[in-house]
């Protein structure tokens, strides 16, 4: 099983770029950012997590701009969103910002995807929150087709553009994997359709973990990895039964603190994968 990291990135933490160093440094195969482009101040959306919403939601930085900042220093380390907001992102802007990550890391881009859940942030993108995983669904497929024809098109009921060309393409074939959060029978239906990993929370338990592998394999798709996301000192007890269910990866939560503390936070991290045969 491989280990990588989930954080916030903002502009009260560490640098992407020291960040990234230190999780090459360190073994550790992954850095997964999240998203979120700005956060309403009305606050109607209720927080999933419960309580006031963390000021790191509405400080974090771009993760394509992060993640290029990272790539510039490593050489190995896989970088992922975690995830991005599909359904707030215009789709000919988004199929630039991949592929051009991608390149610019040498093919090391994984970009994990998720419908969102602040219902308000979605409006202020001209989103309906009523209809985004339909949108999501047509724009994973029009973000394949721009990625891997020289001229593109699609017509969808949302998504709709005429033969384009759109370059740079990925440096991966025919485009890099694409994760797909969440544990929702319409998240699990879009990763049997379009993706290419899945990317469950840390409250998934092995148990489900199996239970979906078994439905995968059911549908044909045998062959999806499992990267579980953004996992809690508590949770890394259970890293040798996820194993056992099948998941090829798990990524440590990694607070957003200072440099210092971060390093020290990463350090314990690395000494938890050795005891678990990293």
């Amino acid at each position: 099983m491989k280990f990588g990291v989930s954080t916030f990135l903002t502009d009260e933490g560490i640098r992407p770029d020291v960040l990234g160093r230190a999780l090459e440094d360190r073994g550790f195969d992954s850095l997964f950012v999240t998203e979120h482009s700005h956060i309403p101040a009305s606050r109607e959306s209720p927080y999933p997590g419960g309580g006031e919403l963390p000021r790191i939601y509405y400080r974090t930085l771009d993760p394509f701009v992060a993640l290029a900042g990272a790539a510039t220093v490593t050489t190995n380390l896989l970088l992922g969103t975690g995830v991005a907001l599909l359904p707030q992102r215009d789709v000919l802007h988004t199929a630039n910002e991949v592929a051009s990550l991608d390149l610019l890391s040498g093919g090391r881009f994984v970009f994990g995807v998720g419908v969102g859940w602040n219902r308000e942030e979605m409006r202020n993108h001209g989103t309906d929150p009523r209809t985004r995983g339909r949108l999501m669904d047509e724009q994973l497929q029009a973000l394949k087709a721009l990625w891997t024809r020289e001229r593109a098109e699609f017509h969808g009921e949302f998504v709709d553009f005429d033969p384009v060309y759109a370059w740079p393409k990925p440096v991966q074939r025919p485009h890099p994997p694409i994760y797909i959060g969440g544990e929702s029978p319409a998240a699990l239906a879009r990763l049997v359709a379009y993706g290419d990993g899945w990317l469950p929370r840390a409250e998934t338990t092995p148990e489900e973990i199996r239970r979906v592998r078994k439905w995968l394999a059911e549908q044909g798709r045998q062959d999806v990895p499992v990267t579980m996301f953004a996992i809690g000192r508590r949770a890394s007890a259970d890293l040798a039964e996820w194993a056992d269910a099948g998941v090829d990866r798990v990524t440590f939560y990694l607070p957003t603190k200072p440099e210092d503390e971060t390093l020290r936070r990463l350090d314990e991290f690395a000494a938890l994968t050795e005891r678990h045969g990293r």
